[in-house]
């Protein structure tokens, strides 16, 4: 937990850098495409460290997220036959049947799924990547991450603009356990994923 509280405070102590801000849109728009932590920690200590520009903070990680996930589409779509083979052997619970059960999602649901992988914390980088090697509609795929991204941080950005001095308390008094519920969390979506796929 000391491990997990050391990141946090550090993450924190960002939101007063000079930096703060492009380093938010930069890990916005690469974990969209290619690298595994999600911005979120960075807009909460951001938006929690000065509230009054939460939706500020919320636009550009929407539109570097919105940046990163075309990325992810071109990847797909010019590259996939370079990149598949890495893309197997190091993102963790995906395999070839796997991508294929995507493909099944992608022809039922279309809008739904980039939307659902935009909004919630299914791998985003999965579907921008997979959207552009099914070919799925540009225009669809741009639509779709752009409100479920949006939503995703606004929502954030809301809640904290709201009660940004109750969260912070909250947060600091319960860090230890939140921390364990949130390790609770992962390890039962990971089972599941593997149990689905």
């Amino acid at each position: 937990m000391r491990v997990f509280r050391r990141l946090y405070d550090w993450v924190l102590s960002w939101s007063d850098s000079r930096y703060a801000v492009p380093i938010l849109g930069l890990l916005s728009f690469a974990e969209a495409s290619f690298f595994p932590i999600p911005p979120d920690v960075l807009l909460m200590a951001l938006a929690l460290s000065r509230p009054q520009r939460s939706f500020r903070y919320a636009c550009i990680a929407s539109l570097g997220s919105v940046l990163g996930g075309i990325l992810g589409f071109c990847l797909g779509w010019a590259l996939w036959d370079i990149i598949s083979p890495y893309f197997f052997s190091y993102i963790p619970g995906v395999s070839a049947a796997g991508f294929e059960q995507v493909r099944a999602l992608f022809a039922q649901y279309g809008f739904w799924v980039i939307f659902a992988a935009g909004f919630t914390p299914i791998p985003y980088k999965i579907f921008t990547i997979a959207a552009g090697v099914f070919q799925i509609h540009f225009l669809i795929f741009l639509v779709a991450s752009i409100i479920g991204r949006s939503l995703r941080f606004f929502l954030v950005a809301a809640i904290l603009y709201l009660f940004a001095d109750r969260a912070r308390e909250f947060i600091d008094k319960y860090f230890n356990l939140l921390s364990f519920l949130l390790l609770i969390i992962i390890a039962l979506g990971v089972v599941l994923y593997q149990y689905y796929h």
